[in-house]
């Protein structure tokens, strides 16, 4: 039996030090950079102001700055497409709305992205929509638009942020639940629908609290209901949907947190404990219900119960009113 020689064990123990010097370092732990936050649509509307509160406490909780970076446009489909491009590392993340994962594939002739694909973190939050009607209409009740409608088919005009827009959705889901005719009027924005509202040229319409509220203080609109089955402090006075006579009226502005498909799970898993920290936070929840919005757990479950009953309710709606963008 051959034994080594004096050198031969130094000479190993050397080649298992370069081997060891060689290897490379260990990845660092997620997240070890800033991470941003696409919002689909532009600055100062109800999902920019919420993205910018949780921003700041996603930024707490990852213990990294969260950026939100804004990218309007074409139904919120240039801010997803850009999600569905982004390298899936969890450096990129979204904030999805009705628009972007459950109406736009049913309005849109072909889509950049596929909503489907998107890594659900969690749910955030939801503000309900206001309905109203410009206070020279006459109209003080929910009931009393119904029976002026069902008098008067088609005199009555809506106007909303444009074709497939959710303050549209709304107001189709009351017509589809009502037995109604309005003429839908598009706009650019909400804030040109509402100001049309304003400017008696269009008699109704629907947006969120924050939209909405400001205007009925100041006695320019009368608010007919709030599409939620709970109150808020943030439009006192306004009649929950079932208490104005129309439970079946429920929508909100919500938004949930995507990533890129393929999001490693390690990844995803510290997402959403970043989120469900976040939504716990008493600042971040403050804000919020400043805002009119109603938080969310952030929990799996509710996310997965939640999509599949808006996929649901919108396909039905968008087929009753034929909403389509070519």
């Amino acid at each position: 039996m051959r034994t080594l020689s004096k050198w031969a064990a130094p000479l190993l123990t050397m080649a298992g030090l370069g081997l060891a010097a060689a290897s490379p370092p260990a990845a660092p732990a997620y997240p070890d950079a800033a991470v941003r936050l696409i919002v689909p649509f532009g600055a100062g509307g109800i999902t920019d102001i919420i993205a910018r509160h949780l921003g700041k406490s996603l930024s707490a909780a990852l213990g990294q700055s969260v950026v939100v970076e804004n990218k309007a446009g074409a139904g919120g489909t240039i801010g997803a497409t850009a999600l569905s491009n982004a390298a899936p590392d969890g450096y990129t993340v979204f904030m999805g709305t009705v628009g972007t994962q459950v109406v736009n594939p049913l309005i849109m002739k072909s889509l950049n992205y596929d909503p489907d694909k998107f890594e659900p973190v969690g749910m955030i939050s939801g503000s309900p929509y206001v309905l109203a009607v410009r206070s020279s209409l006459g109209i003080s009740t929910l009931q009393d638009l119904v029976d002026y409608a069902k008098s008067n088919p088609g005199k009555l005009n809506f106007g909303s942020a444009g074709v497939g827009s959710s303050p549209q959705l709304g107001v189709e889901l009351l017509k589809y639940t009502s037995k109604i005719n309005m003429v839908h009027v598009p706009f650019k924005s909400g804030g040109e629908a509402v100001n049309a509202v304003l400017g008696d040229q269009v008699d109704v319409v629907m947006d969120a609290i924050p939209v909405i509220i400001p205007h009925v203080n100041a006695g320019k609109l009368k608010a007919l209901a709030l599409a939620s089955d709970h109150p808020s402090q943030a439009a006192p006075g306004v009649p929950t949907s079932a208490q104005a006579g129309n439970p079946d009226l429920k929508i909100s502005s919500w938004n949930a947190l995507f990533a890129p498909a393929g999001t490693p799970q390690e990844v995803l898993d510290k997402l959403n404990s970043a989120l469900r920290e976040a939504l716990s936070n008493p600042e971040f929840k403050q804000a919020l219900e400043a805002q009119g919005s109603q938080p969310y757990t952030g929990a799996m479950p509710e996310y997965q119960d939640f999509i599949s009953a808006e996929k649901s309710k919108w396909n039905t709606i968008v087929k009753e009113a034929n909403i389509r963008i070519p």
